[in-house]
């Protein structure tokens, strides 16, 4: 989807100010509110904007302890391991995935022995053939969008 000047000025402000009300938001950028909220509305449709809820730490609802567990699934069963994982808690993302294995989970624990319990749920699946685990350390980059709404920005004044 093609986003023009408007458009990422308004991602801009809906991540930088998340609270504020579409009135505002159109005084700020110095746009008719039905303007606004026609823009929000196309960006809501075309999939751009994909949720206005609230961003939960893990970590502070008691489980500090992040893991990525790749899995090995049985051909013809990805599916269904798939489905199967929406039902642990636990694992917040799943992606199917190329290279070495077929899908990739975050997964996240209230500390290593509950990790490993999550693991061997995870083993004990029909169709998985085998995980590995990384643990994450510390996190470097933040889940961040604002820079790629940046760049699409400079790329439609270009």
């Amino acid at each position: 989807m093609a986003v023009d000047e408007l458009d990422t000025r308004i991602l801009r402000l809906l991540l930088e100010q998340p609270r504020t009300s579409v009135r505002e938001y159109a005084r700020i950028l110095g746009v008719a509110r039905g303007t606004l909220q026609a823009r929000l509305d196309r960006l809501e449709r075309d999939g751009v904007i994909t949720g206005t809820g609230p961003s939960l730490s893990p970590a502070a609802l008691g489980h500090p302890v992040l893991a990525f567990v790749h899995i090995e699934v049985t051909q013809g069963h990805l599916d269904d391991v798939g489905e199967a994982l929406a039902a642990v808690p636990e694992i917040i993302e799943a992606f199917s995935i190329t290279g070495s294995g077929d899908l990739l989970t975050r997964v996240v624990a209230r500390d290593n022995a509950h990790l490993e319990d999550v693991v061997q749920v995870l083993i004990s699946l029909p169709g998985v053939v085998r995980t590995r685990t990384e643990v994450a350390l510390r996190e470097r980059v933040p889940h961040r969008v604002l820079p790629l709404v940046e760049s699409v920005g400079l790329a439609v004044r270009s």
